[in-house]
């Protein structure tokens, strides 16, 4: 238990936490004519001053309340506490300040452990006080506590939500990752085998060749061999201890196997300009995964698609993928795991992906990567 109670004490905030967004300001636009005119047209409202004053004044604490979430609880309850107290009056009892259970739901979404133990330890305070001093009855205080802990209770379902989210999608990166690291593997692999092979050949040979270009092919079977080895030994973490395959990866040629590939069902186009040239196996290996993936999540989520295509064009810089497709496009589109390995794998080569409705009908997934790999 006291584990328990030690690590909720130590639980660090929620990292980035948004400072401002334009929706606080328009809640703050509401909420001030709301409170002016509960003012004006309530006429049960006991000590209409004081109340209306403490509503307006507070209302600026909703822009800070992500970062800052205990301070501004503590200035929110300390104020609705102190102000009968100073006054002589009742609590206030205006309907505009349940915008303050807002405050109380940031605090358990934005807050640390001990901000969080601080700010329930705070409210309860305060409800305690009011209630020695007669300004609150005894059922007010459990309903009060009830709402207050429903507002907490969403704030931490929300909290560990927004963290499992965030573990799912950096494990979804991580394992782009090492699909990439393995594409990287293989292409290397086979190149390095063959360095191997051919120093090795020249080594059968070399009794007709000078002294230096046998040490020359000693230095490169040895540099050769110690490089396989260092990749096999990297790559054997990556894959679970499954053993790497030493052919050469899949690249923009094998992207015609696309059409092939799967149901004839929606059909898929693949087309391929004849100026490519030499591209860097790691964007070859990158468009052909980027395209697959394009592909694979048109048949399976697109609507009433019938025609899928793939589109490659290059300039001397960049290397431009297009998929799209001509289905309906999806009635609350969001970006799903697999998109969101897209978009880590052309991020890691330094280029873009972009997925989204098409501008008339189906789903477009666009892809920008630098034609000579990662820049520096």
């Amino acid at each position: 238990m006291h584990a328990v109670l030690l690590s909720l004490w130590n639980e660090p905030r929620p990292p980035d936490p948004p400072a401002r967004v334009p929706r606080d300001w328009v809640l703050v636009g509401v909420l001030v004519p709301v409170a002016l005119l509960e003012g004006f047209l309530r006429p049960d409202l006991p000590d209409r001053f004081v109340a209306v004053t403490l509503s307006l004044v507070l209302v600026p604490t909703l822009l800070w309340r992500r970062t800052h979430p205990l301070r501004m609880l503590l200035i929110v309850f300390a104020a609705t506490t102190l102000a009968p107290l100073l006054t002589g009056g009742v609590p206030s009892e205006a309907y505009s300040l349940v915008y303050l259970l807002i405050l109380v739901y940031a605090l358990a979404r934005w807050g640390s452990g001990r901000e969080i133990a601080i700010g329930l330890a705070a409210m309860i305070t305060a409800l305690g006080l009011s209630t020695a001093f007669g300004r609150t009855q005894p059922s007010d205080v459990v309903g009060s506590l009830a709402v207050m802990s429903a507002a907490t209770t969403l704030g931490i379902a929300l909290r560990y939500r927004a963290r499992a989210r965030s573990r799912e999608l950096d494990q979804v990166k991580l394992l782009e990752r090492a699909q990439l690291a393995r594409d990287l593997h293989d292409t290397v692999a086979h190149h390095v085998s063959a360095m191997a092979i051919r120093a090795q050949a020249g080594l059968a040979t070399s009794a007709s060749r000078p002294d230096a270009a046998t040490d020359a092919l000693k230095l490169i079977e040895e540099e050769a061999a110690r490089a396989l080895a260092e990749m096999n030994s990297m790559v054997r973490v990556l894959r679970q201890n499954q053993p790497p395959e030493l052919a050469p990866g899949r690249g923009v040629a094998d992207l015609a196997e696309l059409a092939t590939q799967g149901s004839a069902v929606p059909a898929v186009k693949v087309n391929l300009p004849g100026d490519l040239g030499e591209l860097p196996p790691s964007v070859g290996a990158a468009l052909y995964r980027l395209a697959q993936e394009s592909v694979t999540n048109a048949r399976r989520h697109g609507r009433h698609v019938e025609l899928i295509e793939v589109s490659v064009s290059a300039d001397e810089d960049c290397v431009r993928l297009s998929v799209t497709d001509d289905g309906s496009p999806p009635a609350a589109p969001r970006p799903g795991y697999g998109i969101i390995g897209m978009i880590e794998r052309a991020e890691l080569l330094g280029g873009t992906c972009q997925a989204g409705p098409g501008p008339e009908t189906g789903w477009t997934v666009t892809a920008v990567l630098p034609r000579a790999g990662r820049r520096s």
